[in-house]
């Protein structure tokens, strides 16, 4: 049994307790302990300036109440603990994030715009934890809850050939053989191509679409050996196409169980921790729960700046 929890952030929304019933199922898979958290960005008692002193007592909040009336109809509930905070949500769900297995979200909680795809709360968490962070999104047309399929529909990840993220395949691979699906690896290149010329330039060589996409897939096949050799008992598929890779894999967010993305890593001139294009799209209109997925430690240190030998 793993000691580290999955954590549930909770505000008493629907889209929260969609993902309550979603951690619910991680930390049964996982054999994992189940932490719910709420945190209440003001005190009751005081003007929305002044923060209470001290953490809120977890058995005088109405939203932990609610989890718990919710939960006592499950069976064979794993070891769950209810933490309440209090503080800006922002900050505070990704550092409950520090010592999980996985910090589950809903989309949107109970702030904000009722047009809004994805709150803020869920982005700041996505960006800044360091442990992977599952958001569950709302079902399309629906205002209800739902549960995890278990339909045996297939884990989805997006793989970049020319920077394959390791811990992004891992997590990956890992999740295709804990739920005993199949894998689907999207693999997509640009196409087509864009060029630009200056007058008076030549025209550059012909490319040839299928010599792209066979280095495509070669580059990908290679990455993915590792990983295949890991997870033998994992039927991994890799589609190779041409074009938006945030468009594909919102596609396949249509049939997937949950649809995995990693984060990007911290460089020199962008120390600070950011989410690609790709990533924030599928985080936007994916139909499935997704996961982002830190970089590993090693890969995602503060950059330092080199002083040169005097």
């Amino acid at each position: 049994m793993s000691t580290q929890p999955v954590v549930a952030a909770v505000d008493g929304s629907e889209d929260s307790l969609r993902a309550l019933e979603w951690a619910l199922d991680a930390a049964r898979r996982r054999e994992a302990p189940l932490r719910v958290v709420h945190v209440r960005q003001y005190a009751p008692w005081a003007q929305p300036e002044v923060l209470a002193a001290g953490p809120p007592d977890p058995g005088e909040d109405p939203v932990l109440d609610q989890v718990r009336g919710h939960l006592a109809k499950e069976a064979a509930l794993p070891a769950v603990e209810y933490v309440a905070l209090e503080g800006a949500p922002g900050a505070l769900l990704p550092e409950a994030g520090a010592t999980a297995r996985l910090l589950v979200l809903g989309s949107r909680g109970r702030g904000g715009f009722a047009s809004l795809l994805l709150g803020s709360n869920s982005l700041s968490a996505a960006r800044d934890a360091e442990c992977p962070v599952v958001v569950v999104p709302r079902p399309r047309g629906e205002d209800g809850g739902g549960a995890p399929s278990g339909s045996g529909r297939p884990v989805v990840v997006g793989l970049h050939a020319d920077s394959p993220d390791e811990a992004t395949l891992a997590f990956a691979f890992a999740e295709a053989a804990l739920r005993g699906v199949r894998l689907r690896i999207v693999a997509a290149y640009p196409w087509p191509l864009q060029t630009w010329m200056l007058p008076g330039e030549m025209p550059p060589p012909e490319i040839d679409q299928d010599a792209v996409e066979h280095e495509t897939r070669t580059l990908a096949e290679g990455f993915l050996t590792a990983h295949r050799e890991r997870h033998p008992q994992v039927t991994a598929e890799t589609d190779v196409l041409p074009g938006d890779a945030a468009g594909h894999l919102v596609e396949a967010s249509q049939d997937a169980e949950l649809v995995v993305v990693g984060r990007h890593r911290r460089r020199l001139l962008a120390p600070a921790r950011m989410m690609g294009s790709v990533t924030q799209a599928v985080l936007l209109h994916a139909a499935s729960p997704v996961v982002v997925v830190p970089p590993n430690p090693a890969e995602d240190a503060e950059p330092r700046a080199v002083t040169p030998e005097r």
